[in-house]
């Protein structure tokens, strides 16, 4: 089934829909021969008039503008879900991986400022949560999803030749909000909660709704639609997921391995000192606060070093398979 892009009068873009949605459009007054149209494959904007498809709309005059979609929703939106869900996901790992270095390639200058604004405001977070114990970590949970998911529609938008300006990463604060505030505090708490019982819960959960906050921001689900959407199609391709996040994340997964040996060392070795009470071992901990304190900072500075290199591929990579999994499916 084709699907469309469509400018409207007020210059905004809505979409995709199908040729139904079009006509049916047309029918309201929404749109007109004139109106700026892109099809499956179509990298430049033309006039509905211009599509076989459309011929018979030569007659008809483009409306002064359109209805924003917030208010009025596109009907496709729960047959786009059920076509998603019913179709076979596809996703080549080689294309999403390639893919990472071919958008920073073409989109050098966009990708250096987007990823130095969003880590700029993961790191200040994350030193909000080392330096205020309680309230830190809570606002850090709480606002991931806003900062990450504007992040993601940026480079999604980039990707499909929109001439976005980095700062659109900021644009999660205003797109769908609440929505993204949800998707990533739920699913954080709820995948925290899974490793209290077992870790192969809360890594499975951790793969299954990687799309989640893409979903948000691109498609404006709500967040527990965006999640279940995400854990349905990610699971029955579970696993090329999970090699897909562990290749484009690696240099953070090597760093987390040494992470825990160096940490868990550290830590081991005052148990020793302890011999192996725990009483003791309590005390000790309270003597060596300030090594304890130099070694949660060295870690967290070398952990956001890794981030920030890891930031100007990985993007590029989760959103091309986003639109393998989510996008129009090519015939």
């Amino acid at each position: 089934m084709a699907h469309y892009r469509i400018i409207g009068g007020d210059t905004k873009e809505y979409g995709p829909i199908t040729a139904e949605d079009v006509r049916q459009w047309i029918a309201e007054g929404r749109l007109g021969a004139q109106s700026l149209a892109k099809g499956d494959g179509d990298t430049a904007w033309r006039t509905l008039a211009s599509f076989p498809e459309f011929t018979d709309l030569s007659g008809v005059i483009a409306p002064a503008n359109i209805a924003p979609l917030a208010a009025t929703p596109p009907p496709s939106d729960f047959n786009w879900q059920a076509e998603v869900t019913a179709r076979q996901p596809e996703l080549r790992l080689g294309e999403c991986l390639a893919a990472g270095w071919s958008f920073l390639a073409a989109n050098a200058g966009f990708v250096a400022g987007a990823v130095f604004l969003t880590w700029t405001i993961n790191l200040a977070f994350v030193l909000i949560s080392i330096v205020v114990p309680l309230l830190g970590p809570v606002a850090y949970l709480c606002f991931n999803g806003v900062i990450m998911g504007g992040f993601y529609l940026a480079c999604l938008r980039r990707m499909r030749g929109e001439a976005v300006p980095p700062t659109e990463v900021f644009s999660g604060f205003k797109v769908a909000f609440a929505q993204l505030l949800l998707a990533g505090l739920i699913s954080s708490l709820l995948t925290e909660f899974s490793v209290c019982f077992l870790i192969l819960p809360a890594i499975y959960l951790t793969v299954a709704w990687v799309f989640a906050l893409p979903l948000v921001a691109d498609k404006k689900l709500f967040f527990w639609s965006a999640m279940e959407l995400s854990r349905k199609v990610v699971t029955r391709v579970w696993f090329q997921v999970l090699a897909l996040l562990l290749i484009a994340f690696l240099p953070m997964v090597i760093f987390q391995i040494f992470n825990m040996i160096l940490t868990g060392g550290f830590f081991l070795g005052l148990y020793d000192e302890s011999n192996h009470d725990w009483q003791q071992l309590a005390k000790l901990m309270q003597t060596h606060t300030d090594d304890i304190r130099r070694l949660t900072m060295k870690m967290t500075w070398v952990g956001q070093a890794v981030l920030l290199v890891n930031f100007f591929y990985f993007g590029g990579v989760l959103m091309r398979a986003y639109e393998s999994l989510f996008g129009p499916r090519k015939s």
